[in-house]
């Protein structure tokens, strides 16, 4: 470790020790990290995969923690956040980011390009490297829609390599990069259609308001709890359940989105663990509908 911190010091890589992770959650919730990395530069990135792979530390991979649930004992290894890298170049209707760019940033990007395709993204807290993973969408869009390839570091290999088109094997929350352990994407092309800026940022303004008027914003939450099953909506079962409002801890089915579970204050991964599984089992027994979990629990 004293020499990873060494290498990482000498070429400026941001780092910390014993970082709360509940600082970098979108759930304000999860303990220490053994050492937190926050690189700015492809450069940086590279060289501390590299540095922690030689030093045979355990490795997690973050975007914006917007979309997970860190563990209450923290994480006994590294973690590396890519959201200090956020490069954005723009040729034609043509869009390349690196995975740490937000997605909000490129959809206002993309907006003052007179690109749409993107107005969906704006208001997802996550980045684009964690977009193609779990191929990410909201309002009838998604990173399907748009990715045209990606690159990504191979750490068995050491070997940088390309996605293109259906290689990424998209799904409903779900990219063959799932299936790929071993590899970090480190940036994304997407193809846009070219569009009116002031229509583009009206549609943009109007998912905001809907987001605003129909989800917690307002609390600490991951997002979805659940996919979407078929031929069903996951917040209208959970509904019908009764389970609104229905707390374990300082966890809570919001009262707004019962889609959604927030922290009502001092919740714990243990809390929110608990109270999926006990929504899961009442949807289970009231409908006989399986809920597949959209967030990740490390």
């Amino acid at each position: 470790m004293k020499t990873v911190l060494s290498e990482l010091a000498r070429a400026g890589v941001p780092f910390e020790e014993h970082c709360p992770l509940s600082a970098h959650s979108t759930f304000r919730i999860g303990g220490p990290a053994r050492l937190a990395l926050f690189p700015k530069t492809r450069e940086q990135l590279l060289l501390s995969l590299s540095l922690i792979d030689r030093a045979e530390l355990p490795l997690w991979v973050i975007g914006n923690g917007s979309n997970l649930l860190f563990p209450d004992e923290g994480l006994d290894g590294a973690v590396l956040f890519t959201g200090g890298w956020r490069e954005i170049t723009v040729e034609g209707n043509t869009l390349r980011a690196s995975a740490g760019a937000s997605l909000s940033a490129l959809a206002k990007r993309a907006q003052e390009e007179s690109l749409g395709s993107l107005a969906f993204a704006h208001g997802i807290p996550g980045t684009l490297g964690g977009a193609v993973l779990m191929n990410a969408g909201a309002y009838g869009g998604c990173m399907e829609q748009v990715v045209v390839s990606s690159s990504y570091y191979d750490r068995k290999s050491g070997e940088i390599r390309t996605l293109r088109g259906e290689e990424h094997g998209f799904g409903v929350r779900k990219s063959v990069y799932q299936t790929l352990p071993s590899a970090v994407i480190l940036e994304a092309t997407l193809r846009l259609e070219p569009g009116s800026s002031e229509e583009i940022l009206t549609q943009m303004r109007e998912l905001a308001a809907k987001r605003r008027s129909t989800q917690p914003l307002d609390l600490p939450s991951a997002g979805s709890v659940f996919k979407r099953p078929v031929g069903h909506y996951a917040g209208k079962l959970i509904e019908d359940c009764g389970l609104k409002g229905f707390s374990i801890g300082g966890a809570q089915v919001s009262e707004k989105h019962a889609g959604f579970i927030v922290n009502r204050g001092g919740a714990t991964a243990r809390d929110v663990r608990a109270l999926v599984s006990h929504v899961q089992e009442c949807v289970r027994r009231e409908f006989g509908v399986e809920l597949e979990r959209e967030i990740r629990f490390l």
